[in-house]
């Protein structure tokens, strides 16, 4: 098995330190893999698709418009 090192900001790492019973490592593989799968899944998704870039960037002006002229 290979290793990882992971920069964790310093308040968090006192938190973690704090659950010794946590096996943090186990925590994050698992975590690495639920993104991969729902990565995975996102793909044959888009893959499946025909909408292309160009609908979504113009689906995606229209929705900011519309939230700009709510809020505004």
């Amino acid at each position: 098995m290979t290793n990882m090192t992971l920069s964790i900001p310093e308040p968090l790492f006192e938190k973690m330190k704090a659950m010794r019973e946590m096996r943090w490592s186990e925590i994050a593989r698992q975590a690495f893999e639920n993104k991969i799968k729902e990565t995975d899944f996102e793909e044959s998704l888009l893959k499946k698709s025909k909408i292309t870039a160009q609908d979504i960037e113009e689906i995606s002006g229209k929705i900011k418009r519309e939230v700009a002229k709510d809020l505004g």
